[in-house]
């Protein structure tokens, strides 16, 4: 049996969650910042997509740099968490320019490729087995901190937006005092290998990893586009609702996805888990403009059921392609799987962006159909794998 203080485990989850909220900060504040500074309505899409380039250059740079082998993880979450609310707070040192706003958020995403995955290695360094659970809370941790800043705004409805900044980038720095002051460095806590990009030609050439990225790929189409446009959905069909509070419990919802399908995977599996949370996702997105227009009560109940299995198959799909990457390229095929992932975030952000001048929003997410679809298309041979050793079993 494994021995660890029981702290370990809630610290990092607490301080993941903390570092997380970074994430979406800029997000909760457009808003305010559209009305004060005149920011266009395509403004969102293209906030939320340079926090998405910002990680996904920070990943790359982390993983060839091998940042978290050559120094401690803790430290790095540290100097990433302190980093990243400093550059959330730049944005106070703005003058109403979307350029320099943007140019913020990148900053943010590159240090959160220093809290997120770095926060996954630093738990993987306090389990040799078990580790699967634990990264159901964690992922569970980063819908909490992908929401918080929608719940601060809510619950400060009188405080300017640039306290809620100011309160965002206070929590993420804590996050990083917690863990590096009460998390030592895990028993079981390995080198990861060079990330080599010609990793690139060997990963995709195993039919498990395949299936599994590909269906991941699908999944991470419609994730943050949803996440980003849950606020717009809100205001236009669920008017009167504090739509700040509601975009914060939609998100957070997904905490019981998180959580209960790795409870459910523990018997039934990950693919199995992975498959029936993105197929209820994808009806999700093909039922939206059916039941956009309903009642706000029952547009309210319909995203928060949405919220819960937009992003209950994340640890699944994270599982999966550990388990299926090849032995040899396991840390590249990760990273490589992560970037392509985050990128395609972006195409579909922009599309929506894009599509929302001339689409009513009640239409919006049918644009977000197609990444389920392909993606259980892809998961298809796994779940039959899956069903198949069952039966040998």
């Amino acid at each position: 049996m494994e021995r660890r203080p029981p702290r370990i485990l809630l610290v990092i989850i607490a301080s993941q969650f903390m570092g997380t909220s970074l994430w979406f900060a800029g997000n909760a504040v457009l808003g305010d910042l559209q009305r004060e500074w005149g920011l266009a309505p395509d403004a969102l899409g293209y906030v939320t997509s340079a926090v998405q380039l910002g990680f996904i250059s920070g990943t790359l740079a982390f993983a060839f740099l091998a940042v978290s082998d050559r120094h401690s993880p803790r430290l790095v979450f540290l100097l990433c968490s302190l980093a990243g609310a400093l550059a959330n707070l730049g944005i106070l040192a703005l003058e109403g320019s979307i350029g320099p706003l943007l140019a913020c958020r990148f900053a943010t995403g590159f240090f959160l490729a220093g809290i997120y995955p770095v926060g996954m290695k630093i738990a993987s360094g306090w389990y040799r087995t078990g580790l699967g659970n634990a990264l159901g809370f964690l992922v569970g941790a980063l819908v909490l901190g992908t929401a918080f800043p929608h719940l601060v705004k809510a619950l400060g409805q009188a405080w300017p937006w640039q306290a809620v900044l100011a309160g965002v980038s206070a929590c993420a720095a804590l996050g990083g005092l917690l863990m590096f002051f009460l998390v030592p460095d895990g028993p079981h806590l390995a080198r990861g290998a060079r990330f080599d990009p010609r990793a690139l030609a060997v990963v995709f050439a195993s039919k498990g990893f395949r299936a599994s990225a590909f269906g991941y790929f699908g999944h991470m189409w419609e994730l943050y586009a949803f996440w980003a446009f849950v606020p717009m959905a809100l205001a236009a069909r669920a008017p009167g609702h504090d739509a700040s509070f509601w975009a914060f419990t939609v998100i957070a919802a997904g905490v019981l996805g998180c959580v209960g399908g790795g409870l459910a995977s523990l018997r039934a599996g990950s693919a199995r888990v992975a498959f029936a949370q993105l197929a209820a996702s994808g009806a999700c997105c093909i039922a939206s403009p059916f039941l956009l227009l309903a009642p706000p009560g029952i547009v309210l109940a319909f995203l928060v059921v949405w919220g819960i299995v937009v992003v209950g198959d994340s640890p699944q799909f994270s599982a999966l392609n550990a388990a299926y990457a090849p032995r040899a390229w396991v840390g590249s095929a990760l990273t490589i799987g992560n970037c392509i992932g985050f990128a395609i975030t972006i195409g579909s952000i922009q599309l929506l962006n894009a599509a929302a001048g001339s689409l009513a929003v009640e239409y919006l997410f049918l644009l977000l159909a197609p990444g389920p679809a392909l993606g259980l298309l892809a998961l298809w041979p796994l779940l039959r794998e899956a069903n198949e050793s069952k039966l040998r079993a």
